[in-house]
């Protein structure tokens, strides 16, 4: 098997069968390891049906395993672009509200950071929200299935809401960086997942972090546009890609274009295109995230390559994360990366043999 060199951290979307959830898959992994489950909550956000408000933002139920140090081993969440599965059996009327679990949900992302510092993540739904009323003077507004918290101009701070149903089902897991062992380190989360009867969902991708400093120069970043840029049908061809998995895209035009205007290796030079990548106006839901490479105060300092397709065994998922690593490294060098052959998008075979014999060069 392919091992890796790099620090690596890793997202692998998976799928609890009917019934079960992610906690199921925490409390066994705990176990193995002879450590515990701390729960938690999970910051995401989604478009918003109510007019006027593009973006509900939220919490939802996660789930941190620790080892007997209390060293952290992953971190199972939901992932919100898992939906196909989700559909009910005809017939089934599922039920919000799994386990009583519960989203907290607000508009505005620094108050949704404020609740999450300030609630228990254990606390059912009726009064997980009373530190934050206390915290603005205020009652809790308690209702049959839900609860909320205004301020004292009545303008809302958080809602409770009932986890909508399979939501329980999605079951994200982030790994912390590993060093080494990748292999070994994700088939200690990926076999007690194959045995709960976990499954690859339909949209599902994996996701690799690595450290953004090294790619901290100019001709270092220039490389990485030029690699998920020129490269991006044969990358999607060689890894696999799965046409389904959501928030993919090429990066700008702009971003590809301005790559190439001689950028020095330098501070000064980096400083610059730094700041001109940053203007474009960069998103992470791109095949390639470089939003924190160019952030002023990173919050992941990492590159994260989405373009990974859906695994549960740990062998297919460093296979792939080899085959990008050498491409990452390649990056390193300062001589620009090249393009591809002309056929290179029509031959997946050719394709990976092209990326291969740029990796050694």
């Amino acid at each position: 098997m392919d091992e890796l060199t790099l620090r690596t951290g890793f997202e692998i979307e998976l799928l609890a069968p009917a019934g079960s959830d992610r906690q199921a898959l925490a409390d066994v992994v705990a176990a193995r390891v002879g450590g515990s489950v701390r729960r938690a909550f999970h910051a995401d956000s989604q478009p918003s049906p109510v007019p006027g408000v593009s973006v509900f933002r939220h919490l939802s139920p996660a789930f941190d395993v620790l080892d007997a140090q209390g060293a952290p081993v992953a971190l199972l969440v939901d992932d919100i672009t898992i939906e196909a599965d989700l559909a009910p059996v005809p017939g089934s009327r599922p039920r919000p509200g799994h386990r009583g679990w519960y989203r907290l949900v607000s508009d505005d992302g620094r108050l949704l950071r404020l609740v999450e510092r300030t609630v228990d993540p254990h606390a059912p739904l009726a009064t997980v929200l009373d530190p934050v009323a206390e915290l603005f003077g205020v009652h809790v507004d308690v209702f049959p299935a839900a609860a909320r918290v205004n301020d004292p101009t009545g303008a809302s701070i958080a809602v409770a809401l009932p986890l909508p149903p399979g939501r329980e089902r999605p079951c994200e897991i982030v790994t912390p960086p590993l060093v080494r062992d990748h292999a070994r380190a994700l088939e200690r989360l990926l076999g007690p997942a194959r045995e709960l009867g976990f499954t690859i969902p339909q949209e599902a991708a994996v996701h690799l972090h690595v450290d953004a400093g090294p790619f901290r120069r100019s001709s270092a970043f220039a490389n990485l546009v030029r690699l998920f840029a020129h490269w991006r049908e044969p990358l999607w061809a060689a890894l696999g890609t799965n046409p389904r998995c959501r928030r993919l895209a090429p990066l700008p035009d702009a971003l590809v274009g301005f790559v190439e205007q001689g950028w020095q290796d330098t501070d000064t030079g980096w400083s610059a295109l730094r700041d001109a990548a940053r203007a474009v106006g960069l998103t992470k839901y791109a095949d390639v995230n470089l939003v924190q490479l160019v952030a002023t105060r990173p919050v992941r300092d990492t590159v994260e390559v989405r373009i990974l397709p859906g695994a549960i065994d740990a062998r297919s998922v460093v296979e792939r994360a080899a085959l990008v690593e050498r491409l990452l490294l390649r990056c390193l060098d300062p001589a620009p990366l090249p393009l591809p052959g002309p056929d290179a998008a029509h031959d997946p075979r050719a394709a990976l043999q092209d990326l291969l014999t740029v990796a050694a060069r």
